[in-house]
């Protein structure tokens, strides 16, 4: 297992090609605009060394037997999916922001599963391979991005229906050594700072669109590819100073990417789905229900974070027991603990798979999600409620520490004076920064749109067993409809 700081050097090996805001960043681990997503993905490293969090933080590889970080780790128990939910709960605590890792292990996870099924049927060898690949992730405790979300160009056609054939990553070569891929993969949570890519296919596909359904591993400064670093609210202000940051030590949200690949090379060893297409909704579906497991871990731990913003908020104004900001609070608590109920069912409810490991309910992790679509706004609208206006009208911090209108900032911002300004000027700009425009879209969107939930729970809702039970009850022996 690596620590923070070998992680951090580890990086320093890579030579990805990251372009952002018109310029090229040369050094992941100490640009201003990178270092903060260095620093929160570190923490997945360096609390695996914690004692207390031990348990949480590592496992036993069912491949090697060696002691490995539960990052990198396939699950082997319904136990072992609950402990992965309450480590990401932690870990959102320690950073109040993301950290990263959650999609590769999630993209790792749905690789095992679906390579199992396709040498089932179709009797070829990717599941050996990809257990192969799986032990080098493991014994270099590497940061995997996972790759899904295709830009998709006109959303009402098919892969192949595009315009243009690379809006959706697909093979343009098979060489007698590997394959050569082409397209671009959009909102790549981590990227900049991972050591390798997963690609996996992002849609259904039919027998027309074989050439999409394809899943390989791709190091992310492999000759071809380019990342392109996306704006986030209120980024520019890590290069300022440190109070307007709000959480300068880790950032905002992901460090998400547009990342490019033309005409990338990928030996046969590195590819796990070569035009399988039927196997394509499986292969998303059991991606996301992984995914959207999380989101009542690592969402639950920022709403603790939001929560006790919230309150030391309160306190600093002074009404901290106020009756309706009690009110409020239990509201927020309420709604995050709903949210970690909705995972932990899911995990618990889990199931082996043929392929050996453990896979969450699926029905239960779709409403764990979509409940997060909405529940992390109303705990935002909360404490926004609570904090007062002043969050979304502060000074600079330039003008807080000049001498000219320092003192005046300084005198007429004071409030409970068991604090001082700066303390209370502080706690306002993390609640800014949690409750902002970026960190509420991918509550929204990541995983998935909510309209991808309630498809899942449509397929899954038993209509026709709750049907029966009605008719049964109303004494009804058939129902037209």
């Amino acid at each position: 297992m690596k620590t923070g700081n070998q992680y951090r050097e580890s990086l320093k090996k890579l030579h990805p090609i990251i372009y952002c805001n018109g310029r090229r960043i040369e050094d992941v681990v100490d640009d201003k605009m990178t270092k903060p997503h260095v620093n929160s993905a570190a923490m997945t490293y360096d609390l695996a060394f914690e004692p207390k969090y031990e348990d949480l933080m590592t496992a036993t590889s069912s491949l090697t037997g060696k002691k490995i970080n539960r990052f990198t780790h396939i699950p082997q128990s319904t136990g072992d999916l609950v402990k992965k939910v309450k480590m990401l709960r932690m870990i959102s605590q320690h950073t109040g922001t993301c950290y990263q890792r959650c999609v590769g292990m999630d993209a790792l996870n749905a690789t095992f599963i679906t390579t199992y099924e396709i040498d089932r049927d179709c009797h070829t060898n990717y599941h050996e391979r990809f257990k192969e690949y799986y032990k080098y992730v493991q014994q270099n405790d590497l940061m995997i991005a996972g790759s899904m979300t295709d830009v998709k160009g006109d959303r009402s056609k098919k892969p192949s229906q595009q315009a243009d054939p690379d809006l959706y990553v697909h093979i343009v070569d098979k060489r007698k050594d590997g394959i050569v891929v082409r397209g671009a993969k959009a909102h790549q949570t981590g990227m900049a700072n991972s050591h390798e890519m997963l690609i996996l296919p992002t849609t259904n596909l039919g027998p027309e669109d074989k050439d999409y359904a394809v899943a390989c591993a791709i190091p992310v400064d492999a000759p071809g590819v380019i990342h392109i670093f996306g704006r986030q609210t209120n980024d520019q202000r890590r290069l300022d100073g440190d109070i307007d940051c709000g959480n300068s030590e880790f950032a905002i949200v992901g460090g998400e990417t547009l990342t490019i690949l033309n005409d990338v090379f990928v030996p046969w060893e590195r590819v796990f789905m070569c035009n399988e297409y039927p196997y394509a909704q499986k292969y998303v579906e059991t991606f996301a229900s992984y995914h959207r497991q999380n989101y009542g871990g690592c969402k639950v731990g920022l709403a603790d974070v939001i929560i006790g913003t919230a309150a030391a908020v309160a306190d600093c104004n002074g009404v901290l027991n106020k009756s309706h900001i009690k009110d409020k609070l239990v509201e927020m608590t309420f709604l995050a603990e709903t949210m970690h109920c909705c995972s932990l069912a899911c995990s618990s409810e889990g199931f082996k798979t043929p392929a050996g490991s453990y896979y969450v309910n699926t029905l239960f992790a779709n409403a764990a999600k979509l409940n997060c679509t909405r529940t992390m706004y109303e705990i935002s609208r909360l404490a926004h409620d609570i904090a007062g206006g002043f969050i979304a009208t502060l000074p600079y911090e330039a003008d807080y520490k000049s001498k000219e209108v320092g003192p005046y900032i300084d005198k007429y911002l004071a409030a409970n004076p068991k604090y001082s300004t700066e303390e209370r000027i502080r706690m306002a700009r993390l609640l800014e920064n949690m409750t902002g425009g970026t960190a509420l879209a991918e509550s929204m969107h990541g995983a998935g749109s909510p309209q991808a939930m309630r498809i899942m729970i449509y397929r899954q809702a038993n209509l026709e067993h709750k049907m029966d039970i009605a008719k049964k009850l109303a004494k009804i022996d058939k129902m037209e409809g």
